[in-house]
């Protein structure tokens, strides 16, 4: 029976810091061959140029642990690092049931939230077992791996206290699943998009301040989405149908947008998009950005003027959490691994339908809802919830650009610098 499997074989824990430099893990492990141990565990961080190197092994056979020992610290001190090696029996102990992933985005992320964050961990009953940074820039995002509590009671207890400390989290279910997420659909007025498209329009219309008067009428709740998009549509009777174009290129991307799309589409995963807006504008993004399911409303189009109506199928808060389900459906992946983006009340039963709903710049009662909010104006830091390091996105824009692939300014890593 290996050391694996039992608790009572003795085991020693070297541990090796200092200065990192090349061929310390090499060093290391050739000095513990000599005394035919096996490796049971290995660890190994490095920060600011310092590493700490841990190395569970056997014991050796035969009483050679004194002379093991002594010629560890010695090849440490040839090398100006320090040395600890502590005994003892067996492997880690095991790590509780229920294992989480609870990923923190702070702009910046402060002691003392993190501080609040691991020990609220503790309070809940986990165990904090390894802790990883995804991304130094444009914010900071560290990944905790958690065991011994539920994944429901961590998120919780954990989501209750971010907006008090300043950082968004995101707590998710451990395992395979997570890197098996293979949609992803998100809102578009205020979330893939800066702007409200619609005001666009009203703003070639002349008609900003009636169509401003009915969206306050549906936010204080006097008209649901239906009737406000009637109303607000009305008033746009008689535009010419030119307009079109120009509302087009007057849609500024939200930062990180083309970066997050991009990096979905290399991982593998199908995105797309639902809007109450219009597919004037949402059929040009599919095209500009490669989505794979595009769905809006459509502005009705007779002798190159609007009428004022819309057409098909409408796009309200019901139809966004449906098309969330048809796009899944279509793309044959289970609705738990969907991920879904928006930023209004409106996006609620698409962000609960979702295996993750995440909550962007959106309103209180959004981010309450939601399963995890983020509150920063970068899209692509969604990323960092999938577990995707920023070390990982800048590597496959710079293997593009190895390939000397056709990359547009305005899509490619020179739009995403470090300094944004």
């Amino acid at each position: 029976m290996s050391a694996l499997q039992t608790s009572d074989v003795p085991t020693l824990l070297v541990k090796i810091f200092g200065k990192d430099r090349p061929g310390i893990t090499a060093g290391l492990f050739d000095t513990l061959a000599a005394y035919s141990v096996d490796v049971v565990d290995i660890e190994q961080v490095v920060t600011r140029g310092r590493i700490v190197l841990c190395a569970l092994v056997t014991e050796p056979p035969q009483g050679l642990a004194g002379e093991l020992r002594a010629t560890v610290h010695s090849w440490a001190e040839t090398m100006k690092l320090q040395a600890e090696i502590i005994s003892g029996l067996g492997d880690n102990r095991p790590r509780g049931l229920g294992r989480s992933l609870v990923t923190v985005l702070g702009h910046p992320l402060t002691a003392e939230a993190t501080s609040a964050i691991a020990a609220r961990i503790t309070r809940t009953g986990g165990n904090i077992d390894r802790i990883f940074r995804l991304a130094k820039y444009p914010v900071t995002a560290v990944e905790f791996a958690v065991s011994g509590v539920e994944t429901a009671t961590l998120r919780t207890a954990l989501v209750t206290d971010a907006a008090a400390l300043g950082v968004d989290v995101a707590v998710v279910a451990a395992g395979l699943h997570r890197r098996a997420q293979r949609l992803v659909v998100m809102d578009v007025d205020s979330t893939l998009i800066q702007d409200e498209v619609i005001e666009l329009f009203a703003a070639h219309a002349g008609c900003e301040d009636k169509v401003a008067e009915v969206t306050a009428a549906a936010m204080r709740g006097e008209l649901d989405f239906e009737q406000s998009l009637h109303a607000r549509v009305a008033l746009l009777a008689g535009l010419d149908a030119s307009v079109v174009d120009k509302v087009r290129s007057e849609v500024r991307m939200t930062p990180g947008a083309r970066t997050l799309i991009r990096t979905l589409k290399r991982l593998g995963y199908q995105v797309g998009v639902v809007s109450g807006g219009f597919t004037q504008v949402t059929d040009d993004l599919r095209e500009r950005l490669g989505l794979d399911f595009a769905q809006a409303n459509t502005l009705e189009i007779a002798d190159g003027k609007l009428t004022g109506r819309v057409s098909g199928e409408i796009v309200d808060r019901a139809g966004k959490a449906r098309l969330l389900r048809r796009f899944a459906a279509e793309a044959g992946v289970p609705l738990s691994q969907t991920v879904a983006i928006g930023d209004g009340a409106n996006d609620l039963d698409m962000l609960n339908a979702a295996g993750l709903g995440v909550a962007f710049n959106a309103k209180p009662v959004v981010r309450e809802a939601a399963h995890t909010a983020v509150n920063v104006p970068f899209l692509d830091t969604v990323l960092y919830l999938l577990g995707v390091t920023r070390e990982e996105v800048e590597a496959a824009d710079t293997l593009d650009l190895d390939l000397d692939l056709d990359l547009d300014p305005a899509t490619g890593p020179e739009a995403h610098p470090r300094s944004r």
